[in-house]
This record gives C-alpha cells, sequence and structure tokens, in this order.
C-alpha cells in the first residue's frame, strides 16, 4: 500500500545551500576513495608496506563504509538529520587531518576507519535529504543535485589523485577534504531546518544486532576482497563467506523480532523498494566495475599513467552532467518505469560496445561508449531513487535510504571482485588458446617472426641468437596482450547481462503518481 506523505512547503533559499552542503560533504567521501585509490603505491613506498598491507588502506575505509550505511536511518531519528551531518562531516575532516599526518601504516588504517564510517553516513543521509527538505515537484532537482556529485566522484578522481600525487604528495590527498569539510561543519547546521534530536534512542539499541551486522557485512567485505587472490573456494574465502551467512542471518531473525530494530528490514515488504534495491544492486556493479576495467585496461594495455587515465575517463562525467537537465525535465513528465528501463539498457549498449575492444583501443574508441554510459547514469539513478522510495513514510526514508544505498555498494564490491576473478583466470585461458597457433605450421607466425629477428639481429651487431629472442619475447608480449584484451571483453559481458536483468525487472515496480502542485496534495 502507497503511503501518502504531507507535501512541504517550498524549500528556502537556507535550505538549498545547506543540502548544496551535505551533496559537498557526500563528494568528499566519495572523491577519498578514488583519489587514495590511484596513489597507493606512492603511499606505499613512502611508509614502506608490503603490496598486500597498501591493499588494507582502502579496504579499512570500505569495511566502515558499508557498517555505517545502514546504521544511517538509527542515527538520523537519534541525532537529527543537521547534528548527523555536522557530526559526520568534523569526523570525516579530522580523520582525513590525521590520515595526512600518519608516520604509520597502524595511524593510517585507524583514521582510515573513522573517514570511512563517517563518509558512509554521509552518503545515504542526502539522499534521505531529498525526500524529507523538499517537496515531490522539487525533488528532482535535489536528486539530480546529488545525484551528480555521486556519480561524479568516481569519475574525477583518478585524474584528481594522479595530478596531485604528480604535483604535490600523498598527503594532500587527504588534506584537501579539511577547508570544504570545515565550512560544512559549521555552517550547515544553521542552514537545514531545526529537528529535535532523539537522544533516549542511544539505550534502545540493540547492541548484539549491531554487532551481527558489522562481523556479517566486515566478513563479507573481506571474502570479496580476497577471491580474486585466493580464489572462491579457498578455506580462507569459504570461512569468510560462512561466517557472513550465519550472522547475517542471526542478524535478520534477531531484527525482525526487535521492539527496536537497528535496520528496517520491513521496508523490503514494499515492492517497489526491493526491486528498487536489486537496481540499485546492479547500479553498483555496472558504475564500480566499469570504474575498476577502464583504468586496468589503459595502465596495462595501454601502458598510460593515473593523470592520462582520469583525462579519458572524464567523458562519461561530462556526458552525465550534460545529460542531468534533460533527466529532470523528463521524470517531471514520463513514467520514471520507462525512463528506468530506458537508462539500463543504454548503460547495458555502452557496457556491450566495449566488448570489442581491441588492444589498441584508446581515447577515441572509447569515447561513444563512454558517453552512452554517462548518458544512462542519470536515468540508472534519478528515476529508480524515486520510485523506491517515493512511497514511503517520512519515518521510514532515512533507514530505507541507507539500505538504498547499502545494496549500490555491495553490488559494487561483488563486482569488483567478479571482473578482477574473470581477469585472474580469463587470461590464462585465452593466452593458452591464441598460444596453440603459434607454432611452425602458422606460416604467417613463422614469415612474421624471421622478418623481426632479422631486425633485431642488426640492433644486436648482426648476432641471430639475440636478435631471435628479443623477437620470440615481443611475440609472446603481444599474445598476452591480445590475451588480456579477450578477458576485458569478457568482464563487460558479464556486466552487461547483469543490466539487461535489471531492465527485464523494472515493469515489475509500480507506478509513482506524477509530481503535483501543493494545493491538490492530499493530507
Amino acid at each position: 500500500m502507497t503511503i501518502m506523505r504531507t507535501e512541504l512547503p517550498l524549500a528556502n533559499a537556507r535550505t538549498w545551500i545547506g543540502f548544496v552542503l551535505m551533496c559537498l560533504g557526500m563528494f568528499m567521501a566519495i572523491l577519498d576513495i578514488q583519489v587514495v585509490a590511484t596513489s597507493l603505491p606512492t603511499i606505499q613506498n613512502a611508509l614502506a608496506i608490503s603490496p598486500e598491507a597498501m591493499s588494507w588502506i582502502q579496504t579499512s575505509y570500505l569495511i566502515a563504509e558499508i557498517i555505517a550505511i545502514p546504521l544511517t536511518g538509527w542515527l538520523t531519528h537519534m541525532l537529527s538529520m543537521r547534528w548527523l551531518f555536522a557530526g559526520a562531516i568534523a569526523l570525516f575532516t579530522l580523520a582525513s587531518i590525521g590520515c595526512a599526518a600518519s608516520g604509520t601504516f597502524a595511524t593510517l588504517v585507524s583514521f582510515r576507519v573513522l573517514q570511512g564510517f563517517a563518509g558512509g553516513t554521509l552518503i545515504p543521509a542526502v539522499f534521505a535529504a531529498v525526500f524529507i527538505l523538499f517537496p515531490v515537484r522539487t525533488q528532482g532537482i535535489a536528486t539530480t543535485i546529488a545525484g551528480i556529485m555521486a556519480v561524479l566522484a568516481p569519475t574525477v578522481g583518478p585524474a584528481v589523485g594522479g595530478w596531485i600525487t604528480q604535483t604535490y604528495s600523498w598527503h594532500w590527498l587527504f588534506l584537501i577534504n579539511v577547508v570544504p569539510g570545515l565550512i560544512a561543519c559549521v555552517v550547515t547546521p544553521y542552514l537545514l531546518p531545526y529537528q529535535k534530536p532523539n537522544f533516549g534512542d542511544a539505550v534502545k539499541l540493540d547492541g548484539l544486532s549491531l554487532a551481527l551486522m558489522a562481523i556479517a557485512l566486515a566478513s563479507l567485505e573481506i571474502g570479496l576482497k580476497q577471491s580474486p587472490k585466493d580464489g572462491w573456494l579457498s578455506a580462507v574465502c569459504i570461512g569468510l563467506f560462512s561466517v557472513s551467512v550465519l550472522t547475517g542471518g542471526l542478524f535478520v531473525w534477531r531484527t525482525l523480532r526487535a521492539t527496536y530494530p537497528v535496520v528496517q528490514l520491513a521496508t523490503f515488504r514494499d515492492r517497489s523498494f526491493a526491486i528498487g534495491c536489486a537496481l540499485s544492486f546492479c547500479l553498483g556493479v555496472g558504475l564500480f566495475g566499469s570504474v575498476y576495467l577502464i583504468p586496468v585496461f589503459l595502465a596495462y594495455v595501454r601502458g598510460h599513467d593515473a593523470l592520462d587515465i582520469g583525462l579519458t575517463m572524464l567523458v562519461t562525467g561530462a556526458a552525465q552532467l550534460a545529460t542531468s537537465p534533460i533527466a529532470v525535465a523528463l521524470e517531471r513528465r514520463l513514467d520514471p518505469r520507462w525512463l528506468t528501463a530506458i537508462g539500463f539498457a543504454l548503460f547495458a549498449l555502452g557496457l556491450g560496445l566495449s566488448m570489442f575492444q581491441t588492444r589498441n583501443t584508446d581515447f577515441n574508441e572509447m569515447f561513444w561508449p563512454q558517453i552512452i554510459r554517462g548518458v544512462a547514469i542519470m536515468f540508472c539513478l534519478l528515476p529508480p531513487t524515486r520510485l523506491a522510495l517515493g512511497s514511503l513514510s517520512e519515518a521510514e526514508v532515512p533507514g530505507a535510504s541507507g539500505l538504498f544505498n547499502l545494496m549500490r555498494n555491495l553490488g559494487g564490491a561483488i563486482g569488483i571482485a567478479a571482473c578482477a576473478t574473470i581477469l585472474n583466470d580469463r587470461a590464462n585461458l585465452h593466452f593458452l588458446r591464441l598460444a596453440e597457433h603459434l607454432n611452425t605450421t602458422n606460416t604467417a607466425m613463422t614469415d612474421l617472426l624471421q622478418r623481426a629477428s632479422a631486425a633485431d639481429a642488426m640492433k644486436w651487431g648482426g648476432d641471430a641468437v639475440h636478435g631471435h629472442a628479443a623477437a620470440l619475447k615481443r611475440l609472446w608480449s603481444l599474445t598476452w596482450r591480445e590475451a588480456q584484451t579477450q578477458t576485458y571483453a569478457d568482464a563487460f559481458l558479464v556486466i552487461a547481462v547483469c543490466f539487461v536483468v535489471a531492465t527485464l525487472m523494472v515493469p515489475l515496480m509500480r507506478k509513482i503518481a506524477p509530481p503535483r502542485m501543493p494545493a491538490a496534495e492530499g493530507h
């Protein structure tokens, strides 16, 4: 049953400015993951840590973030939206200063945990604010602002991170958060509407449920991180996934029976919200998966540095920005289910075009697939958010927003793990299949190798042995690059199939009435 909420009056300028500052905080939290990712080798060398330890700089942040996201509803109810945001952005800023000042690996990881927890509350708080602070007819604009910030950060992150690392030092990856963080922390509480905190909710917190949820999500995140390296069926991964399933099942059982649940799982009874979460999961797979695949391809197949990779990926962000006003206008006039289906179908098309990459593919060949995906992003984010959250009561929105965003992050984690596994396993398979044709019966190959050997022998002063070895090494290198290229096509295919399935799910969602004028709203 659809629950109608009282139409809010038109938001004033103070509320809009406060909301924009909230979006800025969310942008910083998402950007922080991306800029650090591009500079992990630099941090590794500076702190003299191993590659395995280096990965925990990101993993610690992501685990804390994924635990914080579903808690946002409870924290919002206890602290109120404005004080939750002020506290989260203050903690994020202080943790950023701590990260920049860290001289040891343990100190850095500790502050990254604080950063991740604070950042995890900022993301769903912003999307909940859309439906709490603004009337229906302006929610499209607010969702667009939030959506642009949410998907622009991963797009510009690699370029920003590469430029900062090359121009300054890795410490500035964290120090760039300080000034906007202080401004948002000090100014925002005076701009957002007053809501009375409910500090009494703190004593009602079900500590056991919180612990079960944290263990389940942390085990899942670590298991997904280790799977590409150790294997999905390794003892470590099976153990981690088993712990996640067991504690997650206990959490669900206890939460559904709790008088004051940590997370409102009952919201999944709403069909549109449940399907919206599934779509959010698929969007996470596509967003995080493609953002993972493109830099790896450009780095290992094309040999580009972080700055060049970031500039190439800016195409998606530019298309997204250009499409956002069109998405808002169409959402006011058309059934959001149609817009959602078009968005996911377009994203699948963009992924499908990337399947035809060759080892010579570069900026020009990547241009149109990225344009199509950039156009599709806004339709994959704005209408599904409205379909999933728009029919819920005001009290349900903060918790539901946390679950909605959690599904996108889980989709991203699984998407990255799946892509990494495909790249590890399928590359060897493609290489062996290609190598089968590199034999003496292949006259084209033998002729090419003879000419290359003769040319290389000239570089070695007529030494035929060294010339042949150099030519053979280059042949095997080209074969490996070709195998890697075919592997990327496999990964894009898997993600594209996920988006096709998501497109077929959209008609199952309930239709939401178009925005109406305040005078016509029912109470």
